[in-house]
C-alpha cells in the first residue's frame, strides 16, 4: 500500500522483505487465519532449516488458487499445477526422472481433503502401492473450500455445509489408517498448533526414502465460520480432546503418540464454530468417540511401537 508524505506526492512502495528461498511469498490472496498459508510458511521454514528445496504438485484446490494470475506468483518454488485427481500421479512422473537424474529436492503433492479423501484417492492409493519416492501432504480443511464450501468425505459429523445444510449424517473418513494400511514408509498426522512436532515430522519425512503421507489439520475460517483469530486455538482444541490425534506410523506396522491429549472437552471445539449447531451434535458421542480413538492409538503403540 502506498502513502502520501505531501498534498499530491506518493512516496515509492517500500521493498517487502522476501528472497527466493520463501516458499509462500508475502502478498498472497489467501484467506486470513487460513491454516493452509500458515502450514506452507511452516514447511518453508523446515525445508529451509535442511538446507533443502522442493517442487510442489498442487491440484484443483484453494493451494493452487493461491499462486495467483499469470504471469506472477506467490510460490517462490517450481509449482505444477494438476488436474483435480491427478496430482500423485504428475508427481510420480517428476520425481522419476529427478531420482534418474540424480537431482536434489523434494517433490511434494499439496492437496486438499477433496483431491485426497475423495476424487484423488485412487492415484494416491497407486502412488503409494508403488512406494514412489514422493512427499504428500493433505492439508484438510474438511470442506470443499475452493468451491463454495460443500462437503467432504473428510466432513466431520454434524458439520454444516452447501450441500448438508442440515448437518452431515456420516462421520469423517479415517484416511491415517487407509494409508498406513498401504504399508507406506511414514504416514504421520500434524498440527500448526504444534510446530515443534510438525518440524520434526518434516525432517523425518526428509530423511525417508519413498512414499511419506502427511495429515495437516487445517483451520478454514470462512467454512468453519469461525474468526480468524480463533484458528490456532482451534485445531489445539482438536489435539488436545482426542479430536485429531498426533502421531506417527512407520511402514504401517509401528506407532507412536506424539503429544497425549490433556483431556479438554470437545464441546469448546464445537461452540466456537457456526458450522456446528448444538442441536446437531451429540456432545455424549463425541466425547465417547475421542476416548476410544486414543484407547485404540494407545493400545496400538504399546503393542507395535515404533523404535524411532
Amino acid at each position: 500500500m502506498t502513502a502520501t508524505t505531501a498534498p499530491g506526492r506518493l512516496q515509492e512502495r517500500p521493498e517487502i522483505p522476501c528472497t527466493e528461498e520463501c516458499l509462500l511469498r508475502p502478498g498472497n490472496t489467501n484467506c486470513g487465519g487460513c491454516g493452509m498459508s500458515v502450514g506452507l510458511t511452516m514447511l518453508g521454514r523446515a525445508l529451509a532449516d535442511a538446507g533443502d528445496t522442493c517442487t510442489l504438485v498442487i491440484p484443483a484446490c484453494c493451494g493452487i488458487v493461491t499462486a495467483g494470475a499469470f504471469p506472477t506468483t506467490s510460490y517462490g518454488v517450481p509449482t505444477i499445477a494438476t488436474t483435480f485427481a491427478s496430482s500423485p500421479a504428475v508427481a510420480s512422473g517428476v520425481a522419476t526422472i529427478r531420482d534418474l537424474n540424480a537431482e536434489p529436492g523434494q517433490v511434494i503433492c499439496w492437496a486438499g481433503d477433496g483431491g485426497t479423501y475423495d476424487i484423488g484417492l485412487a492415484t494416491l492409493s497407486a502412488a503409494a502401492e508403488r512406494n514412489e519416492n514422493i512427499i504428500y501432504i493433505c492439508y484438510d480443511n474438511e470442506i470443499y473450500g475452493n468451491t463454495g464450501g460443500q462437503r467432504s468425505s473428510a466432513t466431520p459429523a454434524g458439520a454444516r455445509t452447501t450441500t448438508t445444510p442440515w448437518g452431515k449424517i456420516q462421520d469423517k473418513k479415517d484416511i491415517m489408517s487407509i494409508m498406513a494400511a498401504h504399508r507406506i514408509p511414514y504416514a504421520a498426522s500434524l498440527s500448526i498448533a504444534h510446530p515443534d512436532d510438525f518440524a520434526h515430522k518434516i525432517s523425518t519425512a526428509l530423511l525417508i526414502k519413498g512414499m511419506r503421507f502427511l495429515l495437516l489439520h487445517s483451520p478454514c475460517p470462512t467454512g468453519w465460520k469461525a474468526e480468524p483469530a480463533d484458528s490456532i486455538e482451534l485445531v489445539r482444541l482438536a489435539v488436545a480432546s482426542s479430536l485429531f490425534p498426533l502421531y506417527e506410523v512407520f511402514d504401517g506396522a509401528t506407532y507412536k503418540i506424539n503429544v497425549e491429549p490433556d483431556g479438554s472437552d470437545p464441546a469448546e471445539y464445537f461452540h466456537r464454530q457456526g458450522r456446528f449447531e448444538a442441536k446437531q451434535i451429540d456432545l455424549g458421542a463425541a466425547r465417547r468417540a475421542c476416548s476410544e480413538r486414543m484407547q485404540r492409538l494407545r493400545a496400538l503403540a504399546e503393542q507395535y511401537p515404533s523404535c524411532t
